[in-house]
Order: structure tokens, then sequence, then C-alpha cells
């Protein structure tokens, strides 16, 4: 499954505490489309279906279901915050190529 780097947890646990709902999840998907094949999508969640694969990241709850955990299989999800801008960045070894925008795999 996919690990939190400490600033990436850190992050998130600041935009859920925003949120003001503190049972929310990070739910992190693999979805079909992109340049390349694949891309990748957040966003908060509090529906966990029982197929879906439950972990604690950082203080932060991260799901991810059953068809994109085998694609997220030793990634790790980071937050970078600099000159060219701030956001979410995705390690993904089981990623054989990426688009130039950087925002799909296959």
């Amino acid at each position: 499954m996919i690990t939190l780097t400490d600033t990436a947890a850190t992050k998130v646990k600041d935009l859920i505490a925003a949120e003001g709902e503190p049972e929310l999840a990070l739910r992190v998907a693999v979805r079909p489309g992109g340049c390349s094949g694949f891309s990748c999508e957040m966003f908060f969640d509090t529906d966990i279906s029982a197929d879906d694969r439950l972990t604690d990241e950082g203080g932060v709850r991260v799901v991810v279901d059953e068809a994109s955990a085998e694609l997220l299989k030793g990634a790790t999800l980071d937050f970078k915050d600099g000159l060219q801008g701030a956001g979410f960045a995705i390690e993904n070894p089981n990623a054989q190529r990426s688009c130039g925008c950087g925002k799909s795999f296959s």
C-alpha cells in the first residue's frame, strides 16, 4: 500500500482539521485515464467498504480500494512546498512510464 511521508501526513492532518470532521480518511485511488493509462486521485472519504484496505500512516487513516492497492504497492505520498508551487506528489515504483505532465502513469 501507499506510505505517507511525515510532511504529507502533517499536511493531510491539517486539511482534515480544517474540514472539522475528524472521522475523514484520505482515499487514494488509481483510475483508468490520463495520457499514459492510469491516473491517481485523492480525496477525503467516510464511506469505507469491507473490501477496502485501511491503514494508519502517521496518524492519518488511509483507504485504498483492492484494485488500486496492487498498483500502489510500495508507493509514497509526499507534500512539497517550494518556489515552483505546493502540492502532493506520489512516487510509485510500479509506474513503468509517465506522461510529460506527470499526472498519469502506466
